[in-house]
């Protein structure tokens, strides 16, 4: 394929990122296309890239490679991917031109679409290893698209102990624990990484509050030891919250998958928020309506009873409850129980009469 290189449009730590229109094309064509290039010496993760977007062929949620190429420019030998463009920029771009958070109705959609990717592409068995809003391009059609599989690997792939000691992937903002402590990449670090960016486009600004001239090694230690996770924006939803709580869970094998997530009110179409007859605790004040569960991951956080609700003759409320109870002389006291603890049902089923071990006339003998 003939094509010649036109404006840059962005660069990583590897490659530099082109227009690129055919020979063929007028020179005021709209282009269909970029190319990523790097110098062939250094050119392995954008090969590695190739690699993996050869595999994901079939994921719409993937951004396309449309093929490859070395080209000499200038008296240095260019290693070229041409991919599809992607003329609306990243998620990034879109944060930048607003100035401040996106919508959440829009980061509900742009949520779900990084998930159908990510389902995707671990069910082919890849980790991306770099999810941030820089890799997440936009389309004219309103199509959504992770980009950038140059850190991408083989899930599950074994490594030596000279490479898993050396290896460091992704964007610090974005790591996990597991891959800051261990250096771990399987699929639960794209879903922590995605919960930092759902978080970064609801607040405008980075999920890891760290500041400008934060050091990396400072916000690695907050990452990996203790229980600290990043801020969840006070100004989410509900739903939106408990979506990123389930994104950041310390333990990687506790996290929720992309497939579970897809099931989640926050990124489902016509999730609770547009229902009126369902039960949903809200900042354990607010009682509001939804559906029956869409499925097993749909149902709301059961809370302990005993913890939530003190019942007592003194008192028929509790000031820090979800719920409030109120008890009258007509109340059933066989209703009461089911809220009592089980020391309490234990104590009410307990007798100060002592066995009597004495007739045996039912007795049967056994060996």
């Amino acid at each position: 394929m003939e094509w010649v290189r036109g404006d840059p449009v962005g660069h990583g730590s590897f490659a530099t990122v082109s227009l690129a229109l055919t020979r063929e094309s007028s020179a005021r064509a709209s282009p269909l296309m970029v190319v990523k290039s790097s110098e062939s010496f250094n050119s392995a993760s954008l090969k590695n890239e190739k690699q993996v977007l050869d595999r994901l062929v079939s994921c719409p949620q993937v951004i396309r490679c449309l093929g490859d190429d070395y080209s000499v420019e200038n008296g240095k030998e260019f290693y070229n991917v041409f991919l599809e463009y992607a003329s609306n920029g990243s998620l990034a771009d879109q944060l930048k031109k607003r100035g401040g958070p996106l919508p959440e109705s829009d980061v509900r959609q742009y949520a779900k679409s990084i998930l159908e990717g990510l389902r995707d592409v671990h069910a082919k068995g890849f980790v991306h290893c770099d999810v941030k809003l820089q890799n997440i391009l936009l389309f004219d059609n309103g199509a959504v698209k992770i980009a950038d599989f140059g850190l991408a690997r083989k899930a599950e792939q074994e490594q030596s102990r000279e490479e898993n000691r050396a290896e460091f992937r992704g964007t610090p903002l974005y790591m996990s624990p597991e891959s800051v402590n261990y250096n771990e990449y399987e699929s639960p670090v794209d879903i922590w990484a995605l919960g930092c960016a759902v978080a970064e486009m609801v607040s405008g600004k980075p999920a890891w509050n760290c500041g400008p001239e934060g050091n990396i090694c400072e916000l690695l230690l907050r990452i990996g030891v203790g229980e600290e996770v990043p801020q969840v924006p006070k100004e989410l939803s509900f739903e939106g919250k408990d979506f990123l709580g389930k994104c950041f869970v310390k333990d990687p094998r506790k996290r929720w998958t992309a497939e579970m997530l897809l099931q989640h009110p926050f990124v489902v179409a016509g999730g609770a928020d547009d229902d009126q007859d369902t039960v949903l605790v809200k900042d354990t004040e607010e009682l509001k309506t939804s559906s029956s569960p869409r499925s097993p991951f749909n149902f709301p956080e059961w809370v302990s009873v005993q913890s939530s609700v003190m019942v007592s003759p003194e008192s028929s409320t509790d000031s820090g409850a979800s719920f409030e109870w109120e008890l009258n002389s007509g109340f059933d006291s066989s209703a009461l129980s089911r809220f009592l603890s089980p020391v309490d049902r234990l104590r009410q089923l307990a007798t100060d009469d002592s066995p009597n071990w004495s007739f045996s006339e039912s007795w049967l003998t056994v060996r």
